[in-house]
């Protein structure tokens, strides 16, 4: 899915900069516009966007959505310079920082901060016109480094980026300019239009600056354009010219949104009687070398590991949130080890799978142990090929009639999510060689 983030400079109002907007969206297939400074704050009006929804906004800050796809399932504005949207999983923080005070640039990324805590490790984009220059090599005044930003600011964005793990993700060694104007007689050039993007989507998501939206006879703003594609697949619009909506015949109502297909992750459990590999290769190399004596097997399936953890001599128990399996959610916590063994490639987006982590590692006691094993990519993109798999989010359909979903997680990919949910790499722990699998190990802090 394409989100287009840009700078109109209040342009959007002439009828000539939004033909040339409308005609670059449909060029590049863009899904999702969020304009900072779409056009006057005075014209209470949005200006209508050919193929776009207006989804919500103003004068400051606005943002539209492609006719053919529901609206976002939620937008605010948590401060004049900032509009939040939901977009499935993803949260959008759109900010338009203050464009003179340093101070004041530096107070609202500490306010962005604080926003970001509040999503508790749900999947970030924080997208923009920052007003800023992230390292010195980013703002320039002539030949020589601008004085615009201080150190404040720069001191603020990273204290942003460390603790909501985003990455600056048009950080290039050499720095492409997003804003360029002569002022006194020299040109000043900035890299100020960013997209902080949380670390576990990066592999996943690519973010172009289109500087060509802003020179020759299509241009439609001063600032260049940041195209982000991302691993999201957003709902369709329900048809409006019907007689009635499928909703209605399905008895839910006139209200009801469009019908979405469940995810049934429980329907990917092998039904098998022995124990899986990863489970022989956990009580082989980990329970040892860790000191385990207890064990939660979360999302157990069956449970076969289960029963292959008590066999081995430890205190085991398993949950799985599907009642069908017979496994309830245990009373008890403070478990040596607890194993998640391949549950998040079934779940279909990033926030799910942090979720689920910070579920496993409740379970841990403090300076215990979370092990998780997933399927590898190579082997769920060679399953895509040879199934004829469609694409859903970051991952695929293995079936839309049963509603299951796989994505290979590589051994990174789990490391960042497990971040987001608490937990930290487990250093000098053996490596399971499972073919067509990876795995981590993870430590829950002691404070």
């Amino acid at each position: 899915m394409l989100l287009a983030s840009v700078n109109l400079n209040k342009r959007l109002g002439a009828s000539g900069a939004r033909a040339n907007l409308a005609a670059w969206l449909r060029e590049h297939g863009v899904k999702i516009v969020l304009a900072q400074e779409p056009f006057k704050p005075a014209d209470r009006t949005p200006p209508t966007l050919g193929g776009f929804a207006f989804a919500g906004g103003d004068g400051h800050m606005a943002a539209w959505v492609s006719e053919d796809l529901a609206p976002p399932a939620a937008l605010s504005s948590p401060a004049p310079w900032v509009q939040r949207v939901e977009l499935e999983w993803l949260v959008v923080l759109q900010v338009h920082l203050d464009a003179y005070a340093g101070a004041s640039r530096a107070a609202q990324l500490a306010e962005l901060a604080v926003m970001a805590s509040i999503e508790q490790g749900r999947p970030l984009l924080v997208c923009g016109d920052f007003n800023l220059a992230p390292r010195p090599t980013d703002g320039l005044f002539g030949e020589e480094t601008s004085t615009f930003t201080t150190e404040a600011e720069r001191q603020a964005l990273h204290q942003l980026t460390r603790a909501a793990g985003l990455i600056d993700t048009t950080a290039g060694e050499a720095p492409v300019f997003t804003f360029e104007r002569i002022f006194n007689g020299k040109p000043s050039r900035f890299r100020c239009d960013l997209a902080l993007l949380s670390d576990h989507l990066s592999p996943t998501a690519t973010v172009i600056a289109d500087a060509s939206v802003r020179s020759g006879p299509a241009a439609f703003t001063d600032h260049s354009a940041l195209l982000i594609d991302l691993p999201l697949t957003l709902q369709a619009s329900e048809p409006e010219d019907v007689l009635f909506a499928l909703s209605e015949l399905t008895g839910a109502g006139p209200a009801a949104a469009p019908a979405r297909r469940e995810y049934q992750p429980h329907k990917t459990a092998m039904n098998r009687q022995a124990p899986s590999p990863a489970s022989r290769a956990v009580t082989e190399h980990l329970t040892g070398p860790l000191g385990v004596r207890s064990v939660l097997d979360h999302g157990c399936g069956r449970g076969a590991d289960v029963a292959h953890y008590r066999s081995a001599g430890l205190e085991a128990e398993g949950f799985d949130p599907h009642g069908g399996f017979g496994w309830p959610r245990p009373e008890r916590t403070g478990f040596d080890l607890v194993t998640s063994m391949f549950v998040l490639n079934v779940l279909p987006d990033p926030w799910q799978r942090i979720q689920a982590l910070k579920d496993a590692a409740s379970f841990a006691r403090p300076g215990g142990h979370v092990v998780v094993v997933t399927r590898s990519p190579e082997e769920i993109t060679k399953a895509a090929a040879d199934g004829g798999w469609s694409v859903h989010h970051d991952g695929f359909w293995s079936s839309q009639a049963k509603g299951t979903f796989q994505r290979g997680i590589t051994p990174g990919e789990i490391t960042a999510l497990a971040r987001q949910a608490g937990l930290q790499p487990t250093q000098g722990t053996p490596v399971l060689q499972l073919p067509g699998v990876c795995h981590a190990v993870l430590t829950k802090p002691t404070a």
